[in-house]
């Protein structure tokens, strides 16, 4: 079965850095019409509703990011490893969340961001002031 394995979250001042891992396994059957995958993060704080933040399809074709983290935060994936990353900056209190990795295996050509398909257990990020 499909698994998603987040790390690297932690307590953070602002300003500071993190960055978050995500490891896939079990991947499922893929046919001939396969297409390319969708990863990337959601985040959600307490009281609020879910919010993309970074999404990367893995044929290189796209990354979207959500308006608020735009030019601080970077999504790239590394194949091999099957693990998609999120480089965090530049921090700021309003960052902090429970962040979930979401995949979907495979995409089907959606764009945009991912749909959430599959998702992990997630890792909290805390940025103090």
């Amino acid at each position: 079965r499909v698994q998603l394995v987040e790390s690297g979250g932690g307590s953070v001042q602002v300003g500071g850095s993190l960055r978050l891992s995500c490891a896939v396994s079990g991947y499922p059957y893929r046919d001939g019409t396969y297409s390319s995958d969708c990863l990337g993060w959601f985040r959600q704080a307490p009281d609020q509703s879910r919010e993309g933040v970074a999404f990367i399809y893995t044929d290189g074709s796209a990354t979207y990011y959500g308006d608020s983290v735009q030019g601080r935060f970077t999504i790239s994936h590394d194949n091999a490893k099957k693990t998609v990353y999120l480089q965090m900056n530049s921090l700021k209190p309003e960052d902090t969340a429970m962040y979930f990795c979401a995949a979907d295996l495979p995409s089907y050509g959606s764009g945009g961001y991912c749909r959430g398909d599959y998702s992990g257990q997630g890792t909290q990020v805390t940025v103090s002031s």
